[in-house]
């Protein structure tokens, strides 16, 4: 059985009707006095925060859900759509069907269903952990035992580092935001509007407020936060902090990669075998997760949309035990140009490709288009891990994993970032690909310092963490997800692809959040 944190997940009825729904703005209109008068529950309510980034309600698979909202899915699948269906690592079958058409073609408005879906979802986690924290100061436990007090702490350490990977997610797709915490008041009070650059600067000092009230690695138990996930989340922020500060952090980003590598992470040998199943057991690569669960923690989106929907539901050659699934959704494939990056010995190009073409005449015809076996719903004995019908898949989703805190290393000395020589970056990066070449790794794989300039990480970033959530935010780093300085296929809506107005490097607060929020506005939008 996996070793997740069931007792987090188990008590999640606590909430239901505590929060009111947050359609307009986040903030929590009641909370109830009764949930906090056991320490015992403390525990119970931190669960929510968790779970609230894979399922979106109180039932089983999303059902009495928190929020009304345009789609109704969860955290998980907004997130993983306005990561991906942009770029060139996905391309949409379903476009009409699933409404993601102005994604895919880059394209949408203030009025999108998903990148609202995307907005409430994040600034409803948010509400989750300020409501967690307002009841969770000394003041407020101090009738507690000091062993049930000192539990607490710990789970507020935790709230504050979901809080802030929230913040994040809201940093990176939005930039300038509505901001509220803890201390705010609740009901009527309307958000302030932060910048980007103090929004970067709250996050950081939240995250390096908490470090002495995180486990370290051997500490933390399987799906909660530790140090290093802190220092990973840190470590990309100030990977990107150019784009959100105007500053360079690449020093910074250094430092806290060499942070999380001192905390005793090592690769996992087999890298398949960190999208099945059982990646629940690769805690020596996997920093930090959300746990998915057939039985606990039942998603129709989440690694279940990624996994069902990379299976095809046409084809006479893909078959749907083959990957642990029950049957294929046939949702999406990836485009072209990724498949080609890769040298035919590389062991991570893990894509079906019979009865497929490897190009998009037309993006929305499951032929075109290879998909991906990369992630399976399969055991490490090649079993089906659960029936996706009933319940979904059995298989977490990676947030933070050690080789993407060696490719950020390796890339922030690229760019001039010290702290890390080049022989210690090539050593991380020729880790990476030893892994995927195998055998054929000294004829093949094996890079040498020459070979690791900028370009060579966005493609090598492309190579090792595809379908991860990273490729939006990598081509913005780059300057290419807009500009004319790359192009994909299907990109701008025509098939030999074409540049975009930069606008869409940033979402748009929807239009309902304008209204309710005075606060708020748009650039170019």
């Amino acid at each position: 059985m996996k070793k997740i944190i069931y007792i987090l997940f188990s008590s999640l009825f606590l909430l239901t009707g505590c929060l009111d729904d947050l359609d307009q703005y986040p903030n929590i209109e009641t909370t109830s006095s009764d949930v906090y008068k056991d320490a015992s529950n403390y525990k119970a309510v931190l669960g929510k925060l968790y779970v609230a980034f894979v399922i979106n309600g109180q039932e089983k698979g999303g059902g009495n859900s928190d929020l009304s909202s345009n789609n109704g899915q969860d955290y998980m699948r907004s997130f993983f759509n306005l990561q991906e269906c942009g770029t060139d690592e996905l391309a949409s079958t379903w476009l009409e069907g699933d409404k993601v058409g102005d994604l895919t073609f880059l394209s949408w408005d203030a009025n999108d269903p998903w990148v609202a879906d995307m907005y409430y979802r994040i600034f409803y986690n948010i509400a989750l952990c300020n409501e967690f924290l307002r009841n969770a100061g000394d003041e407020q436990i101090a009738r507690f035992t000091e062993s049930e007090q000192a539990d607490i702490r710990g789970y507020r350490a935790e709230a504050r580092f979901l809080r802030a990977l929230a913040y994040y997610h809201a940093l990176d797709l939005f930039r300038n935001i509505p901001f509220v915490t803890e201390n705010d008041p609740v009901g009527t009070f309307i958000p302030p509007r932060y910048e980007a650059k103090a929004v970067f600067e709250y996050i950081e000092s939240e995250l390096q407020a908490i470090d002495g009230d995180l486990p370290d690695k051997e500490e933390c138990e399987y799906g909660r936060a530790s140090k290093g996930a802190a220092y990973a989340l840190l470590a990309k922020m100030y990977l990107n902090a150019n784009i959100y500060t105007g500053t360079e952090r690449y020093i910074d980003c250094i430092d806290y990669c060499k942070r999380v590598i001192q905390q005793g992470y090592a690769l996992e040998p087999e890298y398949k075998k960190l999208f099945n199943a059982d990646n629940h057991k690769r805690t020596n690569e996997i920093i930090f997760s959300f746990p998915v669960d057939a039985t606990h923690t039942v998603s129709w989106g989440a690694t279940t949309y990624i996994i069902c929907g990379a299976v095809s539901n046409t084809s006479d050659y893909q078959k749907p035990a083959d990957y642990g699934v029950t049957s294929g959704w046939g949702m999406f494939r990836v485009r072209g140009e990724i498949p080609a990056l890769f040298n035919e010995k590389d062991g991570r190009a893990l894509f079906f490709t019979e009865g497929q073409t490897q190009y998009l005449d037309i993006i929305d015809n499951q032929s075109n288009g290879y998909f991906v076996d990369k992630w399976t719903n399969l055991t490490d004995e090649g079993e089906m891990a659960s029936n996706t019908v009933d319940g979904g898949v059995n298989t977490d989703f990676p947030v933070f994993r050690l080789a993407d805190v060696y490719l950020m290393l390796a890339e922030a000395v690229s760019r001039g970032g010290t702290g890390a020589t080049v022989t210690e970056a090539l050593a991380y990066v020729n880790g990476l690909r030893q892994r995927a070449f195998g055998n054929d790794y000294e004829t093949y794989g094996k890079l040498t310092a020459n070979d690791l300039t900028v370009d060579f990480f966005l493609d090598e970033r492309a190579r090792e963490l595809y379908w991860e959530c990273t490729r939006r935010t990598d081509l913005i780093r780059y300057g290419r997800f807009t500009t004319a300085d790359y192009l994909w296929q299907w990109k701008g809506g025509v098939k030999e692809g074409r540049a975009v107005d930069g606008k869409y490097n940033i979402y748009p607060i929807p239009t309902t959040d304008l209204t309710a929020n005075p606060n708020l506005r748009n650039e170019n939008y």
